[in-house]
């Protein structure tokens, strides 16, 4: 019987295939006691194996390349992270086996996470994976991961560890859902930068029987469970449709009548820049630069300078004659770092992170500048750099003037992923040249809902007419001050809302690389007062369901 569900596209495309749950998690070992000559032995195997299990994640991440390296790089120091291996050796020490001992120790780091507030609740599918890896190395089991199959098949998984969604083989898995996380989790931004279409936050999905037909869209969020044939037809048709007018559309991206949207790519490091480039993208909107800091020597202190250049020019050369926008080490929260982070915050997302750690640590941010300086020497590139969590025109100053005193010409701008940036950007602007919305950050803060949460997903939704406001907000003051606005946030990834951003004044558009021929063919339908329009009734609505139907009643309409 068909059955139909609603979750949170966040993939675009059409996947149909027989169900595959995710491989059980590693059991729960038995509460056995060691002797005290034993002790020697089981911190070696635990110390083993939580090595093992890093090395792992950092050779998957290396193999992934690109945002997957660096969300490996930080969950590979979750593994070794220095507190949880103290509280382990000392359950050891008392007569824990190693197994046991990462078993508990995990679960009280687990507890302090949800003491603080619950903003790393989004980071606790990492925490598990890991000790999920680290006891079944000790067990002698298998490792829980995606299951093996010679035919391609739709994931079904409570929700996915980065360490699995980064090497998903797209021929393999056509698409996946999951019962938790949300529009902006590490999941969901994998998937589209693998170009699996994938559904979040879709409950009872573990429910869907292993072997049954689902038909998952990625682009509405709907997941049809034994499809009829008619339906699967009609749903294949619409998705060979959306492919066949993504050819028809080239060049820089640009509305109906000509009205220019520069269309970015939002990347994290060198490995991506190939994707980028066959996507058409005429710029980078958003460089992370974690991944630097995450792997290698960046684990424990700073990279070199010398490191940071030949990374950085590596980018930089790829894209002659276009704008490179890149993002200053945004450290802290869900991206800690042993030489920057406060270990003792207790609620980090709202503590030293962003700007807020460089400022703290002025050395590391005057390294960066003159790194990202020595790798634009002699090339045709339009470098520009932004802080992020910029809250006033104090921190913008803080930015600006770090940049000047680093002698780094390039233009110096800030991300509005506050609340108090968006209200009061004309004030930043006085400061410094350019703005970026991340609306990943700025919904995230706006309504107090974790980003990788899926019980909040529906206030994490970039269709909330407030998160919109905001964005106008910026916009308008920008076009105020004769300065540039764009979003680098993952509401830039859906055609629709790009429309809508458009309409509202924002200047350029950047997503993964995956997102671009999608935006580029919708934009390309609808005039710049249609966007307009489509915009104005957005923000009219009251909730983020109707502001999207109401976005697109009007771009139907022409």
């Amino acid at each position: 019987m068909e059955t139909r569900l609603q979750g949170v596209g966040v993939s675009q495309g059409v996947a149909i295939g027989e169900v595959r749950h995710m491989g059980t998690a590693a059991v729960e070992p038995p509460d056995a006691r060691i002797e005290p000559e034993q002790t020697a032995r089981e911190l070696g195997r635990a110390g083993q194996a939580a090595a093992a299990v890093a090395a792992d994640l950092t050779a998957r991440g290396t193999l992934a390349g690109g945002e997957a390296q660096a969300v490996l790089a930080a969950q590979a120091l979750m593994a070794q992270d220095p507190e949880l291996m103290s509280d382990v050796e000392r359950r050891i020490t008392a007569g824990s086996t190693a197994e046991r001992a990462v078993y508990d120790a995990f679960a009280a780091y687990r507890a302090l996470l949800a003491d603080a507030g619950e903003y790393l609740a989004g980071r606790v599918a990492d925490l598990d994976d890991v000790r999920n890896r680290v006891v079944a190395r000790l067990l002698g089991v298998p490792i829980p991961g995606v299951p093996d199959s010679d035919d391609p098949f739709v994931l079904i998984a409570r929700d996915l560890a980065p360490a699995d969604t980064a090497l998903l083989d797209p021929s393999l898995v056509l698409g996946f859902v999951t019962e938790e996380g949300g529009p902006t989790s590490h999941s969901a931004i994998l998937a589209r930068a693998l170009g699996v279409p994938a559904v979040v936050a879709l409950p009872r999905a573990l429910e869907i029987s292993e072997g049954t037909v689902v038909a998952v869209d990625g682009s509405t969020g709907e997941v049809v469970v034994n499809p009829s044939a008619a339906e699967r037809a009609a749903l294949a048709r619409a998705a060979a449709d959306r492919r066949a007018a993504l050819d028809t559309v080239t060049g820089p991206g640009a509305t109906a009548d000509g009205h220019k949207v520069p269309l970015l790519a939002n990347i994290g490091g060198p490995a991506d820049v190939a994707a980028a480039l066959r996507a058409g993208a005429e710029g980078i909107g958003l460089f992370r630069t974690e991944f630097l800091f995450l792997e290698g020597e960046g684990s424990g202190s700073a990279p070199s300078e010398e490191a940071q250049t030949a990374a950085y020019r590596q980018v930089l050369e790829a894209f002659p004659e276009s704008r490179v926008v890149v993002r200053v080490l945004d450290a802290g929260a869900d991206k800690p770092l042993p030489f920057l982070s406060p270990a003792d915050e207790p609620n980090p997302a709202l503590g030293v992170r962003g700007l807020r750690a460089l400022l703290a640590h002025p050395a590391v941010l005057e390294t960066q500048l003159r790194a990202l300086g020595r790798a634009a020497e002699g090339l045709p590139v339009y470098l520009e750099v932004m802080a992020p969590m910029v809250a006033d025109r104090e921190d913008a100053r803080a930015f600006a003037d770090a940049c000047r005193a680093a002698g780094l010409a390039a233009k110096a701008g800030a991300m509005v992923e506050v609340p108090a940036a968006a209200l009061r950007a004309r004030a930043l602007l006085q400061e410094v040249e350019f703005l970026s919305l991340g609306t990943n950050d700025l919904a995230q803060y706006t309504f107090a809902a974790d980003r990788q949460v899926g019980a909040v997903s529906r206030l994490q939704d970039p269709w909330q007419p407030a998160l919109l406001d905001l964005v106008a907000l910026a916009a308008e003051a920008a076009k105020a001050e004769g300065r540039s606005c764009g979003v680098c946030g993952e509401a830039a990834a859906d055609p629709l809302l790009a429309c809508v951003l458009t309409g509202l004044g924002v200047t350029s558009l950047s997503m993964g690389a995956a997102a671009i021929p999608y935006v580029r063919a919708t934009l390309a339908k609808h005039t710049l007062a249609h966007c307009e329009r489509a915009a104005a009734a957005a923000r009219a609505a009251d909730t983020a369901a109707t502001a999207r139907e109401a976005a697109r009643a009007v771009l139907a309409g022409g």
